[in-house]
């Protein structure tokens, strides 16, 4: 297997009254797209800041391309980019000498062709002279990474990137997004859209309250972790579940008009269904589905509560 892009060996940064991030340690593979998913204050954005070198760690080291990103930060921050939760631009200038200046500050003569391949590819071509600050906030979104593009990064961080967007042009991006992996680009995605994590992602990493709880495969990760559940329409209101029903997990909902049954995986709902037949109680629906992303993270979540 390839060295990693990027990896963190036990990295904590520590504040007077915090802890942002608390002894991680991380590997993101070339070519990936990684989804690092938690709550508001988990410690994803200290993590990016960090490998971007925006922050300094308390302890522990890390490496892009197999440099450190303090005694080699300025070849780490030639080959990190990062699209950033907030919207920011400078209002005096246009979207083109916007992504002129920042080319600049990585010491990168943009090309005509480079500038329009990236117009193009994040539809901002019509918008080439226009002033950001006529920019609707999805445009605005898309110049950020059109920034976050000029000097061809190795690593794409995407912090929120499609946080109040349409659904049209998170679909839009979602699909730029894989043809920057196709082309090389190592992707790593924050996100609170579980479904686009789902959509997108190869592996995923789970953080809360600086901890870094699971790193897995996104399908390995749904597989040991996402249990299927079963709702079933009752014909008519049940008001006391039969001991036998209570026992294989089902319980009633919906006011004693539906019942619920969650199985692990590898299981099966046969022993539940039998069980309905045989206490002789009619229902006019069946519906099965397997849990999402979303509800592994949660479970996860609430795993650590606990």
């Amino acid at each position: 297997m390839a060295d990693p892009v990027v990896r963190l060996d036990r990295v904590s940064k520590r504040y007077p009254k915090l802890t942002a991030l608390d002894a991680v340690s991380l590997e993101i593979r070339a070519g990936e797209i990684f989804a690092l998913l938690g709550p508001n204050g988990a410690g994803k954005t200290t993590l990016i800041s960090i490998v971007a070198g925006l922050v300094r760690a308390s302890e522990g080291t890390v490496t892009v391309l197999g440099k450190d990103v303090v005694a080699d930060y300025r070849f780490t921050r030639r080959n990190v980019g990062v699209v950033p939760q907030e919207i920011n631009f400078d209002p005096f200038f246009n979207v083109e000498e916007t992504l002129r200046i920042q080319a600049g500050y990585f010491g990168v003569r943009l090309t005509e062709e480079r500038l329009k391949e990236i117009l193009v590819a994040l539809d901002l071509e019509p918008k080439r002279k226009a002033s950001p600050r006529t920019l609707s906030g999805g445009m605005r979104r898309r110049l950020l990474i059109g920034k976050a593009l000029v000097h061809e990064p190795k690593v794409l961080f995407l912090d929120e990137p499609t946080a109040g967007v349409d659904v049209e042009l998170r679909h839009s991006l979602w699909a730029y997004v894989r043809t920057l992996r196709d082309r090389g680009t190592t992707i790593v995605l924050t996100t609170h859209y579980l479904d686009e994590a789902e959509e997108l992602a190869d592996r995923v990493g789970v953080v809360d309250h600086g901890k870094l709880l699971v790193v897995d495969d996104k399908r390995a990760l749904l597989e040991r972790h996402a249990s299927r559940q079963m709702r079933v329409t009752l014909a008519s209101k049940l008001d006391v579940l039969p001991p036998a029903l209570a026992a294989l997990g089902l319980a009633l909902e919906n006011d004693g008009r539906s019942l619920h049954v969650r199985v692990k995986p590898g299981e099966t709902f046969g022993a539940a269904l039998t069980a309905l037949a045989a206490a002789g109680i009619p229902f006019t629906d069946v519906e099965t589905e397997r849990m999402r992303l979303e509800d592994v993270f949660v479970e996860l979540l609430h795993g650590r509560a606990a």
